[in-house]
């Protein structure tokens, strides 16, 4: 009869709820592609001029990090000020640069998106002028598990030079 030794049992004890919580692989492929799913939608609203639809899967408390600041605004303050950006600016080009990184927690419950992307388009001014718009910007998207569906609450983002 085979020997059970002891620190194979507390090695066992140990590791259960570890791998207990871990989803599944397939799991967490569907988490990745769900995250995905939920960036390509961010390109998509911008490419469409649709503030609603970005602003779809976002939190009430939502957190945005941006320009050396953090601020909380509501979904309101986030549609006033992303409303008049996107109504004025009609984007020829917002693409992915690099493959974006996404990652999901161990339990599933959490994850995240880290993309580089590059835009151009034609921003019209109050006075019906035109302007060219070009940049490129990376960001990470967070996103949390709630109620069976992905909520994204917080953004942290920069602008290259």
């Amino acid at each position: 009869m085979p020997r059970i030794h002891l620190r194979s049992i507390a090695w066992l004890v140990a590791l259960g709820p570890v791998l207990a919580a871990a989803p599944a692989p397939a799991a967490k492929r569907s988490a990745e592609s769900e995250l995905l799913d939920l960036h390509r939608a961010v390109i998509e609203a911008h490419l469409r001029s649709d503030v609603d639809a970005l602003l779809a899967p976002e939190s009430d408390d939502y957190v945005v990090v941006s320009r050396g600041e953090v601020s909380h605004p509501t979904r309101q303050e986030r549609a006033d000020r992303l409303g008049p950006y996107l109504r004025s600016t009609r984007f020829e080009v917002y693409e992915d640069l690099v493959p974006p990184v996404v990652k999901v927690s161990p339990d599933g419950r959490l994850g995240w998106v880290i993309v580089q992307v590059r835009a151009r388009g034609v921003q019209t001014r109050p006075d019906g002028t035109q302007s060219p718009i070009e940049f490129q910007s990376a960001w990470i998207e967070l996103y949390e598990k709630r109620g069976g569906r992905w909520v994204r609450t917080g953004n942290v983002s920069n602008f290259k030079g």
